[in-house]
């Protein structure tokens, strides 16, 4: 946003211009918003003079050019005069001529547009066709005011409003003595109103302790005159999308160049001149924070309608563009077409040019959150959309349209040729706020009294009501373009921002001696992340967004699973994933061949810990629900994978795994995927996990058509747990010292039919351990040692191995034994399974 302090001063009661540049700077920096830029434009017009022209003669040896001879009233150094005291310039401007008062750029004096360049354009006495010229009369695009290079500028009494003397400064004239501040538009998000010259000159005032008033024409409620003649059908067909729309119909307007100080006055904040009309509705814009929009009436028509677009519409642009639209962009519309896209940008077939004869000005509020989508969606970023999405207040929208109406009849000679039409919902104000010194005081660390906090308030045009009974207490009405004021600790900001920070006491808070209670969340992560840094996996971060087309390759069908992003940071980051598994297998591809230059061993193993959400799994609020996971992928390429691993990538994901479990979990074929977390992984090469009866997570290999759509080695697999499950099995653990008594040792195979899993012997091995330690105090520890299946016997051998001890003696060889045969008996009794 720039600021021009010239405009803030006209549109100010109090003098602005008196603060020192860089203290106001510093202030607006400390108290208001982040200053990207400075730019001071008097120094470029320092050695500018205005001078007469005297006489002006043809050119002896050129046909286009013309000898002057200009009154400086004596102001330039160093340069060559008649015996009138006057100086020869040559100039070929097609409007040059005697009696004129232009601008004179001096033999020494540097050309505005040039100045600060690396190339500055420095004029000097040279002969132009064998006739000296001192200097130049310079033209609007020299001078930096406008495109405008067919002629030289004039300076009339009609345009400044006196009548110049030769030898004044430039920079008298046209606001070239303009001081600009840049503030960072990321500052001013949550304030609309300072999108707008008059309400960032509002807030100079406050953040220097002055009380600002803002003009009547902006503070007051306007009249309209009930006008007959053009009849408009002025329709809203949005909804609450549009809560306001105004429009009127203007005749007899004449379309040319805007007067200068309006061109120089665009220029200076970064806006295009086009002609008056348009230059009218973008300075109302600049000032208020109001953008505004200029149809040629003829072209319309007698139809302005607001509404949805249709699907397949679509619309020319003023920027030359043709877009086709969506149903969820919001339009303007005659009764025949789409003429421009709310809030965005105007269509180039009603656009107003040199035979415009009548306008339609349109002033309306468009629902923010709609335009921002629409600007996305079609990747337009207009100043209009930047107001449009911040939330300005339909309650400014008289007050910009009646200025316009003002400024067309001043400066375009239009006259209102139709009642001005207003459509519009309930028009709220902000609501009271009611609030206490103490409040203010106890968050700030301040000592403020309440006159202290009114008048801070009041200086920014907040209004005090009066409530005699209640003298502790602020009863405050914001005014109606402060839409960010709905509660107290609104207002404990406001006061904290215009009182100074800088100015706050500044104590270090009280604190308790004691060490801080661990999160215990945070410890079990981080224990994670070592467990898992021992076994050589490294951990990356990735977004919580992904594209739609990542989760597609992984199996999941985003339209169906996946909360879709209406207003995307990126068009690569349009969902919120599911899982963290397609996040981790997006970097497998990339990562392989980073390490392509490792030879021997082109493999790792990366996890991420991290949250996922699925559609429609939601908490006890009605929310989605944020699951929190952790997930591994082991990959290798072929070559590493022959030459240093054995068996299939799922026992290199298990490898992985196993460290994190600190107690027996079950593990059971994956049998379906078509769940978001289960779908990337391939059927009989996978397991569901499960911990007391309650599932853990999902680990095996990926399915063939996820390893080609993403690149993947054959030798990858993964896993992804739930972190809740895995912290209840965490928090279960009973800690004992280790027995100083000898471990005693044993193996047992058992024979079982091939279609038993080994889970399922696994788990009941591990059941009847845990009875017996209830039971006797044994500490055990079982392993799976090696599985054997002769070819066509339908059986296959699982061996185990079992280290056994207790803490309070040494177990005998009848013990250990006794213990085996019971395991061999259950597993007789419930699996049918021999002891080898």
């Amino acid at each position: 946003m720039k600021v021009s302090l010239n405009l803030a001063q006209q549109y100010s009661n109090v003098n602005l211009k008196a603060i020192p540049h860089d203290e106001l700077v510093k202030r607006v920096g400390a108290q208001l918003g982040a200053v990207e830029e400075v730019i001071d434009w008097a120094p470029k017009y320092q050695d500018i003079i205005v001078v007469k022209i005297i006489t002006c003669e043809d050119h002896p040896d050129a046909d286009r050019l013309h000898v002057c001879m200009v009154d400086d009233g004596g102001k330039a150094k160093d340069v060559k005069r008649n015996d009138k005291g006057l100086v020869q310039v040559v100039c070929g401007a097609p409007n040059v001529r005697a009696g004129l008062l232009v601008s004179w750029i001096p033999p020494g004096a540097t050309v505005p547009t040039t100045y600060g360049t690396d190339d500055p354009f420095v004029l000097e006495a040279r002969e132009l066709r064998g006739v000296v010229s001192n200097g130049m009369l310079a033209s609007a695009k020299e001078l930096g005011i406008s495109d405008d290079h067919g002629s030289i500028l004039e300076i009339t009494p009609e345009e400044v409003g006196r009548t110049p003397k030769p030898g004044e400064p430039l920079t008298d004239y046209f606001g070239l003595d303009d001081f600009i501040i840049d503030c960072e538009n990321k500052m001013f998000t949550h304030r609309p109103d300072c999108f707008g010259n008059l309400g960032v000159a509002r807030e100079f005032a406050g953040i220097s302790g002055l009380g600002f008033k803002s003009p009547d024409w902006y503070s007051r409620q306007p009249h309209f005159e009930a006008k007959a003649g053009v009849k408009l059908n002025v329709k809203n067909e949005a909804g609450k999308l549009l809560p306001r729309l105004m429009a009127i119909g203007m005749k007899n307007v004449t379309v040319k160049k805007s007067p200068v100080w309006l061109q120089a006055f665009l220029t200076r904040v970064g806006i295009k001149s086009i002609n008056n009309v348009v230059d009218i509705t973008n300075f109302i814009s600049h000032l208020t924070a109001q953008p505004l929009h200029a149809y040629d009436a003829d072209k319309l028509g007698t139809t302005l309608i607001s509404r949805m677009a249709k699907k397949g519409e679509t619309v020319a642009l003023l920027n030359g563009k043709t877009i086709e639209l969506t149903e969820d962009d919001m339009v303007i519309a005659n009764d025949k077409m789409v003429v421009g896209l709310a809030a965005i940008m105007g269509g180039s077939d009603t656009q107003v040019d040199d035979n415009t004869k009548n306008i339609v000005i349109e002033c309306a509020s468009f629902d923010m959150y709609t335009v921002r989508r629409s600007s996305m969606r079609h990747g337009l970023f207009t100043d209009a959309s930047t107001r449009f999405t911040k939330g300005q207040s339909p309650l400014q929208n008289d007050r910009a349209l009646a200025y316009a109406m003002k400024q067309m009849q001043e400066l375009a000679g239009a006259e209102q040729s139709s009642p001005v039409y207003d459509v519009h919902g309930k028009l709220e104000m902000p609501a009271d706020v009611t609030i206490t010194a103490d409040f203010i005081n106890e968050r700030l660390g301040t000592k403020l009294a309440l006159k202290d906090i009114a008048k801070l308030l009041e200086n920014v045009e907040f209004e005090i009501k009066s409530v005699p009974a209640d003298k502790n207490r602020l009863h405050i009405r914001p005014p109606f373009w402060r839409t960010d004021i709905e509660m107290p600790e609104d207002v404990v900001e406001e006061v904290g921002r215009l009182y100074g920070y800088d100015k706050v006491p500044v104590v270090l808070p009280s604190r308790s001696a004691k060490p801080t209670a661990k999160n215990p969340q945070a410890g079990f992560k981080s224990h994670l992340r070592e467990a898992l840094k021992e076994a050589g996996a490294n951990e990356v971060l990735t977004y919580s967004f992904v594209h739609g087309d990542l989760l597609r390759k992984t199996g999941t069908d985003p339209d169906k699973s996946a909360y879709h992003l209406r207003n995307a940071l990126s068009p690569e980051l349009q969902y919120y994933r599911t899982s963290l598994m397609p996040s981790l297998l997006d970097k497998v591809y990339s990562n392989l061949r980073a390490d392509v230059v490792r030879a021997e061993d082109n493999s790792f193993a990366i996890y991420e810990i991290g949250v996922g959400h699925i559609k429609g799994n939601l908490d006890d609020e009605k929310l989605p629900k944020e699951m929190e996971h952790i997930a591994l992928v082991f990959a290798a390429d072929q070559k590493t994978a022959e030459r240093s691993y054995e068996g299939a990538a799922f026992y290199q994901a298990k490898h992985y795994l196993l460290p994190l479990l600190k107690e027996p979990v079950e593990f059971t074929p994956l049998e379906n995927d078509d769940h978001p977390i289960t779908a990337p992984y391939q059927l009989g090469r996978s397991s569901i996990m499960k911990y007391k009866g309650e599932v853990l997570g999902v680990i095996g290999e990926f399915k063939q058509s996820v390893k080609k759509a993403l690149k993947l080695p054959d030798f990858c697999a993964g896993f992804e747990i739930n972190l809740n499950v895995l912290a209840k099995m965490n928090q279960s653990i009973n800690y004992h010292s280790i027995s100083v008594f000898p471990k005693a040792q044993q193996d047992i195979t058992l024979e079982v039919s091939s279609k038993i899993n080994f889970s399922d012997v696994y788990g009941l091995l591990n059941k009847e351990l845990v009875e017996a330690s209830e039971e006797h105090g044994y500490q055990p520890t079982l392993w799976p040692r090696d599985i054997y299946e002769a070819k066509d016997s339908g059986n296959k051998r699982l061996t185990f191995r079992l280290w056994l001890s207790h803490p309070s003696r040494t177990l005998t060889t009848d013990e250990t034994n006794r213990l085996l045969d019971n395991l061999a008996a259950a597993a007789k009794a419930e699996l049918q399974a021999e002891r080898i």
